[in-house]
């Protein structure tokens, strides 16, 4: 069986660099010991032999860094079977170095020697148990080719036991009796490691059959509530064409119950568009897999975004302050969308903000990122809803009592825009003292090469809360 059937290429290639990087604390601990053993222990060592594998153990594990790092970069569609490959040889090169650190250092008993092992449980996790069985006999034939030409005579054997009746290379039941051990531990732990991998390996193919559909059943929901949603405000607005006329008196002159009546119903489906445009929107967003990026002008955004709740500020006596950090100006991102998130958060803050209150928008620069903060002396988010603000639908305790109105999709959308520039955004608050909430973008295109219609945005301009 193909390793390249179990697990997807990408997770292959990420513990591959695991590897790489454990070899990197191998190479380091053979200098080390072999420092310690010799300096400190007194054990008479072939240090020029040692340092020297330990020199190429390094050297090749750069090849193979540098290797790997080029062929995922080149995105090549062999990209599993090269995978596979590089994680066989990877391995077969490690027991090679094993067999000869353990040659130059006491043979067969070199304690050390059971490090096989942790080779083999790492073949079990990166290989097919087909090619794990293969490194396991490939160690097995290492050690005892390795024992055998050093009981013949063939090859040095080079005893670092403290009296040299400890060596076991001239005892040959006892040498017998190690290989024995030793080929049974190999195969033992290759079988067990590679049980216990292979039921990971199905759960998580489980796992990634249900995610996937799960997607498709959210997207099949989504791309319900985007025509049921679409025709609700279609019939939202052909309502409320037929009650303009009315209330403005096109159709004759109305008697103050009536006008009441009919005023009360326009406003009610008013409110009602606002909350089927936004969860038109948040389904757009959800069901594109494209979004319109390019270069702007984030300070002119904000200011854009700050125009549009002006003077709703200016009603409530609220102090709008704006402030942008030098070095902040061109982003790559979708525009439409970033204003929109910068005005929802202002719009929110105002909203729940008393009258002769404050509230602050704060852009600057980050490095890589622009972080955009906007802070306001309002009532607060009580601790126990903070956690859910940006799900969909949910609205504070607070903010409900205080303002009957409002989708409970400002802060999603908010969400989703983040999510889609590979950005970040949360908030603080302290229920009664005010809140902040945070945005933070890269400066690059959080979707490069990729552009496309994310339907049309909508203009929208909803609360959130």
């Amino acid at each position: 069986m193909d390793d390249t059937n179990l697990k997807p290429a990408e997770g292959l290639t990420e513990r591959l660099y695991w590897l790489i990087r454990l070899r990197w604390v191998a190479v380091g601990g053979v200098f080390f010991t072999a420092l310690f053993a010799d300096k400190a222990l007194h054990i008479p060592l072939a240090l020029a032999a040692l340092y020297s594998i330990a020199g190429a153990l390094g050297v090749y594990n750069l090849l193979f860094l540098l290797y790997l790092a080029w062929f995922r970069a080149a995105a090549r569609p062999d990209l599993p079977a090269l995978a596979n490959r590089l994680a066989n040889a990877q391995i077969a090169m490690d027991l090679l170095g094993l067999t000869a650190l353990l040659h130059f250092s006491g043979g067969v008993e070199n304690p050390f020697a059971y490090y096989f092992v942790f080779h083999m449980i790492i073949a079990s996790v990166l290989l097919s148990r087909r090619a794990s069985y293969l490194q396991a006999t490939f160690a097995v034939f290492l050690f005892l080719l390795m024992a055998g030409l050093e009981y013949s005579g063939v090859w040095t054997h080079y005893c670092v036991a403290v009296q040299a009746a400890g060596c076991r290379r001239a005892d040959l039941i006892n040498l017998l009796g190690v290989a024995a051990a030793f080929t049974s531990t190999l195969y033992i732990a290759v079988y067990m490691a590679g049980s216990v991998s292979l039921k990971l390996r199905e759960k998580e193919a489980t796992l990634r059959a249900a995610n996937l559909l799960l997607n498709e059943k959210d997207r099949i929901k989504s791309n319900y509530v985007l025509r049921v949603s679409h025709d609700i405000k279609d019939h939202l607005a052909a309502i409320q064409a037929c009650l303009d006329p009315v209330l403005h008196g096109l159709t004759g002159e109305l008697k103050p119950a009536q006008e009441n009546l009919i005023r009360r119903s326009y406003e009610r489906t008013e409110k009602l568009t606002v909350f089927v445009k936004a969860l038109l929107e948040i389904t757009r967003i959800k069901l594109s897999q494209k979004m319109e990026t390019g270069p702007f002008s984030l300070r002119k955004a904000a200011e854009s975004a700050v125009n549009l709740v002006e003077e709703r500020a200016k009603a409530k006596n609220i102090k709008l302050n704006f402030a942008v950090g030098p070095g902040v100006d061109v982003i790559v991102g979708a525009q439409i969308y970033i204003e929109e998130t910068i005005a929802n958060f202002l719009s929110n803050s105002i909203k729940y903000t008393p009258e002769g209150g404050s509230v602050d928008l704060m852009i600057g620069d980050a490095g890589a990122s622009v972080l955009i903060r906007v802070s306001d002396t309002g009532m607060g988010i009580p601790k126990g809803d903070l956690p859910h603000i940006f799900e969909e639908f949910y609205r504070a305790k607070n903010a409900k009592a205080a303002e009957r109105t409002g989708t409970g999709l400002g802060l999603s959308i908010a969400k989703e825009v983040a999510k889609r520039h590979n950005g970040r955004i949360w908030a603080e608050s302290q229920e009664g003292k005010g809140s902040i909430f945070y945005l933070s973008l890269p400066k690059e295109a959080a979707e490069p090469g990729r552009s496309g219609d994310a339907g049309s945005p909508p203009g929208l301009r909803v609360s959130g809360g």
